[in-house]
């Protein structure tokens, strides 16, 4: 690539409107451009660092014998009503009409085409075990993108399906496909971990994520430092509270609290320990009201929550809602007296005399005991938190941040029995097929990536991914000794299978040597005025200088890459 007449350019400044390190270098370096909110176009230098990435994936799922279709992204919406996902994706999903008024929807996800296509084959047990993958364009109306590439709303994901007679064989599967994973983020030089997470939308039996550390990232990731438990916060649970000692029971006592709605702000007013309050919080869950209580330095689990109702979805009561069941303004919620469900989490119910809301504006009762009301329901409702007791081993949890790469199901036969996916056993009986699904984001990896290797001057790529592996850099197209050596360089590199770039520009050697600094390119050859005594520099991005005979700077190359290799 020479770089004169090539679609080239870099920003100087940072980028005003880009959240993330990642985000900010990659749109400076050329290497994509937002469209419009959650939406990115893909420039040249940018598609070859994606395209490297999709032919590892792409690599290592041949490896497994999976083989590769492609579905279409505008799918009929009975498609996704007969799986029962509809509902679940609500707003998320991107709806249109055809010119017959026909419902169509942007895919978000393909296991439900998926699914019909394996009904095309499955006749019997013996047209089992197989796989399938695509590289497919997915859509989702994401409420608020952020981070660039990582939270959008069009982004490209490898995902595919295994299909299997029962639940030994996708446990084969599962096997064999989570093994890929593990050798994608080997080769793609990622740091990551692996977290048990929620199935959610998707349902099934098991999810776990392959999770990209970095502070960026927008998932916790809840570690042990003494064994290998790892879970996403969302369904980590909380080890058995702690029991305390047994108080005598005070006098339950109402108190006027004014202008105090906030635990901080009662803490503060009645002068008594974080530990010593249980918080009420509304919620709705399908539509319906409930009241929910946690200690209050405690946050309320969502996920937890969710499960424990068996909702479908959960959040946080309007207003209208809070003063209808509570018969006070936001801030004074408390269980005694509430006019909905009350959920009370396993560390409440070991708790005495300790305060909560009245349902009254401006008061709270204190030494509320168990006796004073009633939960309908409990559980682990928490959040764990930084430090806790390991649930499993009793060492001490610590937190990580974590991008979402990628991630594997055991989806079981949800879809199988939602879609009829049937085949005959060797009986001659009907049994439904057990399903896996795994999916990588390729531009989150790319965005995982960046944001792992940025420094003070750009994105150090591993050289296997950088858009190019070496740059010539002319100091002066004026002199034309320079030029003609570095174009004999640029030949001779391309001949010897080297992804090779001719910065060939007027411009300032400095400007020059930051631009392939900013979009990392890992090692730099400088023609200038030592070309006169036959030598040229060499440099890796983030190594020293070195003199090089222009005779002997060719098989110096291809030293340095065998020796990589």
């Amino acid at each position: 690539m020479r770089l004169k007449n090539s679609y080239f350019f870099t920003l100087r400044e940072n980028v005003r409107d880009e959240d993330s390190v990642s985000s900010n270098l990659l749109v400076r370096a050329g290497f994509i451009k937002k469209s419009s909110s959650g939406v990115y176009m893909m420039l040249p230098l940018g598609l070859r660092v994606f395209d490297k990435i999709k032919e590892i994936v792409r690599e290592e799922m041949n490896a497994t014998g999976c083989q590769e279709v492609a579905m279409p992204a505008l799918i009929p919406e009975d498609v996704y009503i007969a799986s029962g996902r509809r509902a679940n994706f609500g707003s998320s999903m991107f709806s249109l009409k055809d010119r017959k008024g026909q419902n169509y929807v942007l895919g978000p996800t393909h296991e439900e085409l998926f699914a019909q296509a394996a009904r095309m084959k499955i006749r019997s047990y013996k047209d089992m075990p197989f796989s399938l993958y695509q590289f497919q364009t997915k859509f989702r109306d994401e409420p608020r993108p952020r981070y660039g590439l990582v939270r959008v709303r069009e982004f490209v994901m490898k995902d595919a399906y295994t299909f299997d007679a029962d639940e030994a064989g996708m446990d084969v599967a599962y096997a064999k496909q989570f093994q890929a994973y593990k050798n994608i983020m080997d080769r793609l030089h990622l740091k990551y971990v692996i977290v048990r997470s929620d199935t959610g939308v998707m349902g099934g039996l098991l999810s776990e994520e392959f999770q990209a550390v970095t502070p960026l990232g927008e998932d916790i990731l809840v570690l042990c430092d003494s064994c290998d438990f790892a879970s996403n916060i969302d369904i980590a649970a909380c080890s058995e509270p702690v029991s305390v000692e047994a108080e005598p029971e005070e006098e339950l006592t109402l108190v006027e609290t004014p202008n105090s709605r906030t635990i901080e702000e009662v803490v503060s007013f009645l002068h008594k320990e974080p530990e010593r309050f249980v918080k009420t919080l509304i919620y709705t869950a399908d539509g319906e009201p409930v009241a929910v209580m946690v200690r209050g330095d405690r946050d309320v689990n969502e996920t937890k929550l969710r499960k424990l109702l068996g909702a479908n979805e959960v959040e946080l009561a309007d207003e209208a809602t809070v003063r209808k069941v509570t018969d006070a303004e936001i801030g004074f919620a408390g269980p005694i007296g509430i006019h909905c469900r009350l959920l009370a989490d396993n560390e409440v119910l070991g708790m005495y005399n300790f305060v909560v809301g009245a349902n009254k504006t401006g008061y709270h009762y204190t030494n509320v005991n168990q006796k004073d009301f009633k939960a309908d329901l409990s559980g682990d409702l928490r959040n764990i938190q930084d430090g806790d007791i390991c649930p499993v081993c009793g060492g001490r949890i610590r937190f990580e941040h974590g991008i979402e790469v990628g991630n594997t199901f055991k989806l079981g036969t949800k879809y199988s029995k939602a879609l009829e996916l049937q085949y005959l056993d060797s009986s001659n009986k009907l049994q439904y097929v057990w399903m896996g699904s795994y999916g990588i984001g390729i531009a989150r990896a790319m965005a995982a990536l960046a944001e792992q290797n940025a420094d003070e001057n750009g994105i150090n790529w591993p050289k296997e991914l950088a858009p190019y592996q070496v740059c010539i850099v002319v100091i002066s197209m004026k002199d034309e000794n320079q030029v003609k050596a570095a174009e004999e360089i640029y030949e001779k590199l391309e001949k010897a299978g080297i992804e090779v770039m001719l910065d060939d520009r007027d411009e300032r050697p400095g400007v020059k040597f930051k631009d392939m600094e900013l979009i990392g390119i890992p090692y730099r050859i400088t023609v200038g005025r030592g070309i006169q005594t036959g030598m040229v520099e060499f440099k890796s991005r983030t190594g020293e200088k070195e003199d090089v005979a222009l005779d002997d700077i060719v098989s110096k190359v291809q030293e340095v890459f065998g020796e990589n290799e």
